[in-house]
């Protein structure tokens, strides 16, 4: 007979501690049992939100950073094929006025476009 009520005995303090074994009071025995609400368990101190704090704030200003250089890196690409674009026009249009004028002309006009460029920046 010893050996009988100590083997409930070993169960019931290993396992009494986790899960009860009565029934739930609202009927609701399928759902698996929830430990008791308690708000003040998982706070953390104020030095370690500090903490976490300026870590996340660092690795946001570090995020924006390169966010920013990747923007600048866009711009500067975006920038040369307008450049490109621009001279390849300009280009063109004084082929398509030597065709109708004379070369030296065409010089001309092209100097005094140059000057008028830079009066204007």
């Amino acid at each position: 007979m010893s050996t009988i009520p100590s083997a409930p005995a070993a169960t019931s303090s290993s396992g009494g501690a986790k899960t009860s074994l009565s029934l739930r009071k609202n009927g609701k025995n399928w759902h698996a049992p929830r430990p008791a609400f308690r708000p003040t368990a998982h706070l953390t101190s104020y030095a370690k939100r500090l903490s976490l704090r300026t870590a996340s704030q660092a690795t946001k200003a570090k995020e924006k950073e390169m966010k920013e250089e990747k923007e600048a890196e866009r711009q500067t690409r975006i920038q040369a094929i307008k450049d490109k674009r621009a001279a390849k026009a300009e280009r063109e249009r004084f082929e398509k006025m030597a065709e109708t004028m004379h070369r030296k002309r065409v010089e001309r006009v092209r100097r005094r476009e140059k000057r008028n460029k830079a009066l204007k920046s």
